[in-house]
């Protein structure tokens, strides 16, 4: 990532040439014309053109944090968003003089995230990834912290029965940008299978194997622990797809027993985050995860006194065990996977 000049103290065109010697035209002498020549005409100034000042709904709605670019295309092809008390529509641009309304309530609308937050929880089986469950089962929103004035978004999805890293950002553009196959960010899952796994099986599951959806593949797969035909493996997916790890399995002829994300991209679930507990991600980590996506970092506003308090004493109730919440399923986990 390129760094740009830093500007000199008279702003980006500040002249930083030596002065005019004396006795020398300086300042003000107008420069003398060629004997024989005519002075040169003036250079005429090339119009610059300005930033267009419209922008793509969607993505306005997705910087206000209410939501990925995708899940705010599906609120506006849902009917939930009004522009100027209009039905909005995909393609839609607005500006700033617009009046945008969410589900009935007027968006105030942000040129940029005050500041990015991005938090790694480790899920527990038996929570659902949406907001709310007709079926009452546990969402895993029920145990994040809470935003003022903004909302938490899920930074892709992991099945109920699915447990391990879930990352949450207040930036709908950075979810957006993460989640995007043009990211090439890498998945990491421990799985354990049931039923005889044979190098023939590997060598298909990394060259590809069709899906209803398309062509999948794991990009490595590595024998973990276990013994016979219960079996653990480290494997790698470059796609968020729905259930995806488990399918390409499945096509096998085997069965997934046990699943859990355990890195995405440079991120992993630190040895001290339990099973339903959180952990805020410092600026370090999350400078790390923006390059390994090829995403430059906006300017933001640092941390106050008092947020780096509170993220501190967070911090320590975490790693006290203050807090801590049992899973939604009970469950035996192995410090280190074996073969049960």
């Amino acid at each position: 990532m390129s760094k740009s000049k830093r500007p000199g103290p008279f702003g980006p065109s500040s002249n930083t040439s030596k002065p005019a010697a004396p006795g020398k035209s300086g300042r003000g002498a107008p420069p003398k014309a060629a004997k024989g020549k005519a002075p040169a005409a003036p250079r005429e100034k090339k119009p610059v053109a300005e930033a267009p000042l419209d922008e793509k709904l969607q993505k306005v709605l997705a910087r206000s944090g209410l939501g990925s670019r995708r899940e705010m295309e599906r609120a506006i092809e849902a009917g939930l968003v009004k522009v100027n008390d209009r039905p909005a529509h995909l393609g839609d641009r607005v500006t700033p003089d617009d009046a945008i309304f969410f589900k009935g309530e007027r968006v105030q609308v942000r040129t940029q995230v005050s500041r990015q937050r991005v938090i790694l929880y480790n899920k527990p089986e038996g929570e659902i990834c949406s907001r709310q469950d007709p079926e009452g089962r546990r969402t895993v929103f029920e145990n994040l912290p809470a935003l003022q004035g903004e909302r938490w978004i899920s930074v892709g999805r992991l099945d109920y029965n699915t447990s391990g890293l879930l990352l949450f950002t207040n930036d709908g553009e950075l979810a957006n940008k993460l989640m995007h196959p043009s990211s090439v960010i890498d998945r990491e899952y421990l799985v354990r299978i049931q039923g005889a796994v044979d190098d023939e099986m590997k060598r298909q599951l990394v060259e590809g194997v069709l899906l209803d959806d398309g062509v999948a593949r794991f990009t490595d797969i590595v024998e973990g622990a276990g013994e016979g035909r219960n079996r653990w493996f480290y494997c790698v997916v470059m796609e968020g797809r729905n259930r995806e790890v488990r399918r390409l399995w499945e096509s096998q002829g085997v069965k997934v027993s046990r699943l859990k994300r355990v890195r995405y991209g440079n991120i992993f679930i630190p040895s001290h985050v339990r099973v339903g507990q959180w952990i805020e991600l410092n600026d370090k980590e999350i400078r790390d995860l923006l390059l390994t996506a090829g995403i430059e970092r906006p300017k933001v506003s640092r941390l106050t006194p008092d947020e780096r308090k509170r993220m501190e004493r967070q911090e320590k109730r975490l790693r006290a065990g203050v807090g801590k919440r049992s899973p939604a399923v009970k469950q035996k986990k192995p410090r280190a996977p074996k073969d049960s």
